[in-house]
């Protein structure tokens, strides 16, 4: 599309009424304003990108728009039209759809049994009719672009997959409001480039789209407009094609804020953390790490990039001590620990940031202090033999609360209140330390530009002190940024091995997905 037929199309969109508005919108919770007096605006047909840090308020934002909370205050226009939505179905109905960053399917299922899940086929009062279901989802995914196997199982399906999936099930229940909240967080850089082409399709055909996303170079190249929220309120509207990255990051932060990783030069020393034909199986049985090498020394990282679901997360558990491999060793700084415990491992000197922060990282029930302290809470200064010390524990999350900026009212709180991006704070607070192997999985996964900055500074930090650290993350262009050694795993598999200053993209992108780059 020519500048001219863009130019056109905006003023076109324009001029109709709006899909979607909400006006004033206030949500408060106990010692946080989330939403305060906040206005947003969506035209049919145009992809809408809601920019803002975590904890500015954008989640809570949609969660209104969706249903799952009221506002305090405000107002929803549809078409012009005062609404109430009550709870999620009242949404769908309305035709609201919403794709959450972490998917809402369930794996046994087949992909027929999750996208009707809700809208049920029938065949006569009691009996399902998927085959019915399953010839409209078909239709419907050829109509935008998608190839989907509606009997297949979606725990047989990659990340991308799912993700179609996801957009498909909204899509079925008639969604023309559609919001995606990180759909590329997990995605390859071609799925990506084919999910954009669906969402294009989908702004041509009237769908309106509110696209979230921490990825400031994703959002320029797929939206009209941009609303960038910080803390709570509305700060600015910019066009996409008179904008910059550094522009969008700056005004959601609130400063200036550095989008290249200054990583300087590694020095790396002797092995750390040494794998050897390690091949490890997943809670099924299935054989999902297949005779993996790799090493890491002191004063380097070590980035594996891969789709989810290449064995990344079993190659981790294993290292950590939380599944025993099949076969093959593990040591840390000559010392074998294949099968060791968790806690015998960590006591080697391991700090680890999990994938999944609540389910893994926190205990989401106990205050903000009690997380800080999960791996120490036997060690003085925070017990005395078996009395805890309570003013000793709050001590440090007070510490860790302002050195690592964490959106909390107070040590007291519960973890469960606080953003995913704080959340994720807390686990990289307690982690961070002078430990010798220093592994992170996903560690910047849905938060935003300043927080990610300020990760990633302190990952450098750790490794010029010393350390050395794994890097697992479905973000290429992390692993390229913050990695001195490129590894790609596919299928189990170590399929290539990469200087990241000097790596290809694309040849990267080609063996992530495929397993070879042509």
């Amino acid at each position: 599309m020519t500048g001219q037929e863009r130019v056109a199309e905006k003023a076109a969109r324009s001029s109709t009424s709006p899909a979607l508005e909400m006006r004033g919108i206030t949500k408060r919770f106990p010692g946080t304003l989330a939403n305060d007096g906040i206005d947003l605006e969506i035209r049919p047909g145009e992809i809408h990108a809601l920019l803002g840090e975590n904890g500015a308020g954008k989640s809570t934002l949609m969660n209104i728009l969706y249903g799952l909370l009221t506002p305090d205050s405000g107002e929803i226009l549809m078409d012009g039209a005062t609404v109430t939505i009550r709870d999620p179905a009242d949404a769908i109905a309305r035709g609201i759809g919403m794709v959450h960053q972490h998917f809402m399917l369930v794996p046994v299922l087949s992909v027929a049994e999750n996208v009707m899940l809700g809208s049920e086929v029938m065949r006569g009062p009691v009996l399902l009719d998927v085959g019915e279901a399953a010839k409209r989802i078909r239709a419907l995914a050829e109509q935008v672009g998608f190839t989907i196997d509606p009997g297949a199982r979606v725990e047989q399906l990659s990340v991308g997959q799912q993700q179609r999936v996801e957009i498909v099930k909204a899509l079925y229940r008639r969604a023309r409001i559609l919001v995606l909240d990180e759909p590329t967080a997990v995605l390859t850089p071609q799925e990506t480039d084919e999910i954009f082409t669906v969402l294009r399709r989908l702004r041509t055909e009237g769908t309106s789209i509110v696209f979230i996303s921490h990825k400031l170079d994703e959002v320029l190249r797929i939206a009209d407009r941009i609303t960038v929220i910080r803390r709570g309120k509305v700060v600015g509207e910019l066009d996409p094609g008179a904008t910059t990255e550094q522009e969008c990051a700056d005004l959601m932060v609130g400063r200036s804020v550095s989008l290249k990783v200054d990583r300087g030069v590694a020095h790396p020393g002797e092995p750390v953390l040494s794998v050897r034909g390690l091949v490890v199986r997943d809670d099924r049985g299935h054989e999902t790490v297949r005779g993996v090498d790799l090493e890491i020394r002191s004063g380097e990282i070590v980035g594996i990039a891969g789709v989810a679901g290449n064995g990344q997360e079993e190659l981790v558990e294993a290292i950590t001590g939380l599944r025993k491999p099949s076969a093959g060793h593990v040591s840390l700084t000559g010392r074998d620990v294949t099968g060791a415990a968790p806690r015998a491992v960590r006591d080697r000197g391991v700090g680890y940031v999990p994938a999944d922060r609540q389910r893994y990282g926190l205990v989401l029930g106990f205050p903000v202090d009690d997380n800080t302290v999960l791996t120490e809470y036997l060690n003085e200064p925070y017990a005395h033999g078996v009395v805890r010390d309570d003013r000793a524990i709050r001590k440090r999350a007070e510490t860790l609360i302002v050195e690592f900026d964490i959106r909390a009212p107070g040590p007291d709180v519960r973890v469960s209140t606080l953003s995913g991006g704080n959340q994720q704070k807390v686990v990289v607070a307690r982690e961070f330390g002078g430990d010798k192997l220093l592994i992170l999985d996903q560690p910047t996964r849905g938060i935003d530009v300043g927080s990610t900055e300020f990760i990633h500074k302190r990952t450098v930090e750790q490794r010029d002190a010393g350390s050395a650290v794994l890097l697992v993350s479905a973000d290429l262009d992390e692993v390229l940024e913050l990695s001195d050694r490129v590894l790609v795993i596919h299928r189990g598999r170590i399929v290539g091995e990469f200087d990241a200053a000097s790596a290809e993209r694309d040849k990267i992108g080609l063996l992530m997905a495929r397993g070879q780059a042509a």
